[in-house]
């Protein structure tokens, strides 16, 4: 299972850092015409937070685990990561984006599964 859960953070922390970085250097007015409507019903700063915490907790996911340094971490960003698909899938929701809605449940499920995993029998120890 210990392999299992380093796959699922790894794929996780790919996913967003690429996401997340993506939200970071570009503007607001391009992400929403390439698809990211949502980011019309919201603020700059906002999407540049959102894409802050997104690498952050992408880095979280794997970099404590790697350094063996302050493993909790690790369970701590999976968990940031379940809160932040749930405002994901509730702006989703709202929108009626029900593909959106599908793949953040998707994600959710997955960071939950690290959570669960790295707070429960499979702890990273430092």
């Amino acid at each position: 299972m210990n392999v299992v859960l380093w796959v699922l953070a790894g794929l996780l922390a790919a996913v967003f850092l690429a996401t997340g970085l993506v939200k970071l250097v570009r503007p607001k007015e391009k992400l929403a015409a390439s698809g990211m409507g949502w980011t019309e019903d919201v603020s700059a700063g906002q999407v540049k937070a959102i894409g802050a915490l997104e690498v952050l907790a992408g880095l979280g996911l794997v970099l404590p685990g790697l350094l063996g340094v302050a493993p909790v971490l690790v369970p701590l960003a999976a968990l940031g990561l379940v809160l932040l698909m749930v405002g994901a899938v509730i702006v989703h929701g709202r929108r009626g984006e029900q593909q959106m809605i599908a793949t953040n449940v998707a994600l959710l499920i997955l960071a939950g599964v690290v959570a669960w995993g790295r707070f429960g029998s499979w702890p990273l120890t430092g």
